[in-house]
């Protein structure tokens, strides 16, 4: 589904740990992407529909440098991608092989892809970061990909992080790390997550006034009826 400015705005909004909280009250709990972390400290709150990048094991007659000129590699993937996507790559959680260095991290930039997000490594670190290209990864590495993975397809269900992604699923990705948000909930989670962001702000503000957190968080009844009324007046 195509974001709209609406949608936008909820999601510049809410960070991956209020994300992961509305998941869970739906029944979705594997959501978070166990490695992924930001190879730049501080790169913001990005977000975008997963493409996604699968590989599996290592093949010796198929994982060659020859293979990076072939119809199936990630080159050709990478002319693949749209504007505003996050590439989610499947590494396996391989992180002794670099699956992108600094040359692919710039034609992504280059073709305006809005992050790269892996379980696995990235190589030519210092390249990558000059790119400008956001990017969550789980380590770095100098070995290339096919010294121990195999690229074999995009946009196909992956598993990243322990996370299973689908094509056009939301991918948020902040200081935290990376959280799923899947293609069918997208409208109602901003929601939930939007209100969410506000009690839990008010909630903070009343700590500090002194409140105790029993009844407050999570809020019973009368605090529900505080809330409201403080919502009613801001109105």
């Amino acid at each position: 589904m195509s974001l709209t400015p609406a949608l936008k705005e909820a999601y510049s909004r809410v960070s991956t740990a209020t994300l992961t909280t509305v998941l869970l009250k739906k029944g979705i709990r594997r959501t978070f992407m166990s490695g992924p972390k930001p190879l730049i400290p501080d790169q913001g709150r990005l977000f975008g529909e997963a493409f996604t990048l699968r590989f599996v094991p290592t093949r010796e007659d198929l994982a060659t440098p020859a293979s990076w000129a072939s119809p199936i590699s990630t080159r050709a993937a990478i002319e693949e991608m749209p504007e505003g996507c996050i590439c989610v790559a499947d590494a396996m959680g391989v992180r002794d092989a670099g699956i992108f260095g600094d040359i692919l991290a710039a034609r992504m930039y280059m073709r305006k892809v809005t992050a790269l997000v892996t379980d696995g490594s990235v190589r030519d670190a210092d390249g990558v970061k000059a790119s400008k290209l956001p990017t969550w990864c789980s380590d770095v590495a100098a070995p290339p990909s096919v010294a121990g993975l195999t690229f074999v397809g995009w946009q196909q269900p992956i598993g990243c992080g322990g996370v299973a992604i689908f094509p056009a699923d939301l991918i948020v990705c902040d200081n935290d790390g990376v959280v799923v948000v899947p293609k069918a909930l997208i409208e109602d989670v901003a929601k939930e997550a939007v209100e969410q962001e506000l009690f839990e702000s008010w909630a903070a503000d009343e700590v500090m006034k002194g409140a105790k957190l029993p009844g407050l968080y999570p809020p019973n009844d009368e605090t529900k009826a505080r809330y409201a009324a403080f919502r009613a007046g801001k109105k």
